[in-house]
């Protein structure tokens, strides 16, 4: 066994272990730590020590390093700058890139397979080409609008009549010329493979165009699995053992999510891509499409109702995310906690626009995790609540989910917050949610508004309990 094999044994067990470490919040640091350690042992193994057939080695070593500096210091700033707010974005984008990644693989390769004349074409190793190809464009292309429309780019969902019957029509093209270009390949239609390539980034396009916003975590999440596909298709190509295992750890984590998020939103994941949330109802201002009216209450009737309750619950949602309000709700829980009142956290597994959203939010202000309770938990729990405070969430909350069954999100398991004393919700305004529907919540007897930036509202709030 070569070093360069052991060093990429070390990688492949480094993101095993970054992985099962990624899974308890506690440990997630350590784990993304661990596995980026494992890629670096990897890629330096492979620069300074790979071999090809003939005993050469990689060369290059300005162009290697040239652009492995400029992509550190482009993704340390990019990460260091960017908002809380604008974390899905980047985990949409730097999800296009890989995939890109995988498809710029092909190209190179198929030119290389396409000028060698000297022998017969492996038509295992032209279908890998074309699978990378493939599944690599569908995610970079699908990426893109899911990062437009998250950025607000792409202000509306784009579909017109037949469109579903259009994508399968193109992903049929896509594989019938795959099978074809594979089984009579020669260089007189070796232009198929560039006409795969584009059919395969324009379904990615249409493929992602329709779907509502509410359902971009379940999205993000399948986009994120095709890339982890893509680059396993660049370990088989290359036979690279790392590139394997970390390709289908991907794949595999981003499958298993994306089937998690859709059992949480009770849907399958046919029924997400073809009948989408999003583009609904609009709001309907102060008035409930029954006719009932919104309840305002003070900053100060909350503060008395919250510092003379026994247990309070907090449900964040992406209005939380946008006031950058996590620092002041952690610092609310510990004023509450100091005056008796025990505090916890009820996340939705969709709250926000990526998968853990929520928990990410927390876990960068250090909320301990065992005051985060998953939706099956909260729910039993909030009927001993005196009072649930909802920062900026919606649709996860929205008794349309269970009552209406004409609702887009009729059926999706919501945060039973009704079974509490007593609901505040904080918003800036009646705007619907992100599913773009109402929310009958908002006008029920025990529901009361608190308007207002979350953050503002938080340390007003704050403010008024130590005055009591």
């Amino acid at each position: 066994m070569g070093l360069l094999t052991i060093l990429y044994l070390i990688g492949s067990v480094t993101f095993i272990l970054g992985l099962k470490m990624l899974s308890n919040p506690a440990t997630a640091r350590k784990g993304n730590l661990l596995a980026a350690a494992g890629m670096v042992v990897a890629i330096l193994g492979t620069i300074f020590l790979y071999q090809d057939e003939e005993g050469q080695k990689l060369g290059n070593y300005g162009w290697i390093f040239g652009g492995i500096l400029i992509g550190t210091i482009v993704g340390a700033l990019a990460a260091k700058k960017v908002k809380m707010t604008a974390m899905p974005q980047m985990v949409s984008l730097f999800n296009g890139m890989g995939g890109a990644c995988a498809a710029l693989i092909s190209l190179v390769e198929f030119n290389h397979l396409s000028h060698n004349t000297t022998g017969e074409v492996n038509l295992g190793t032209l279908s890998i080409i074309l699978l990378g190809l493939i599944i690599g464009s569908v995610s970079f292309a699908g990426s893109m609008i899911a990062w437009g429309k998250l950025n607000g780019n792409i202000k509306k969902d784009f579909a017109f009549p037949g469109q579903q019957f259009l994508n399968i029509a193109i992903l049929l093209a896509i594989l019938g010329l795959s099978v074809y270009l594979v089984m009579t390949f020669s260089p007189e239609n070796a232009y198929l493979f560039y006409v795969i390539f584009g059919l395969s980034t324009l379904y990615g396009l249409l493929f992602v165009f329709p779907i509502g916003g509410a359902d971009m975590p379940v999205v993000i999440s399948l986009l994120n699995s095709f890339t982890g596909v893509a680059a396993a298709c660049g370990g088989f190509l290359y036979d690279n053992k790392v590139m394997l295992t970390g390709g289908i750890l991907v794949g595999a984590a981003g499958t298993l999510l994306t089937i998690l998020m859709c059992n949480a939103m009770n849907r399958s994941l046919l029924n997400v891509l073809i009948g989408s949330f999003g583009g609904g109802a609009k709001s309907s201002g102060g008035t409930s499409p029954s006719g009932g009216t919104v309840k305002e209450v003070t900053l100060s009737d909350t503060a008395v109702l919250m510092t003379y309750a026994s247990k309070v619950m907090i449900v964040p949602g992406y209005g939380l995310a946008v006031a950058q309000a996590q620092h002041a709700c952690h610092e609310l829980e510990k004023l509450l906690e100091s005056k008796g009142v025990d505090v916890f956290y009820a996340i939705h597994p969709v709250a926000g626009r990526m998968p853990g959203h929520m928990n990410v939010l927390l876990a960068e202000t250090d909320v301990p995790y065992e005051k985060l309770m998953e939706m099956e938990q909260a729910n039993e729990e909030f009927s001993t609540a005196d009072v649930v405070l909802i920062l900026g969430a919606n649709d996860v909350v929205n008794p349309a989910a269970k009552e209406d069954t004409s609702s887009p999100i009729y059926g999706m398991p919501i945060l039973e917050v009704e079974l509490a004393k007593n609901v505040i919700v904080n918003k800036r305004s009646m705007k619907p949610g992100y599913a773009g529907i109402e929310n009958e919540l908002f006008y029920r007897p025990k529901t009361s508004m608190l308007f207002g930036d979350a953050k503002k509202v938080l340390q007003d709030l704050i403010s008024e309990i130590k005055n009591l």
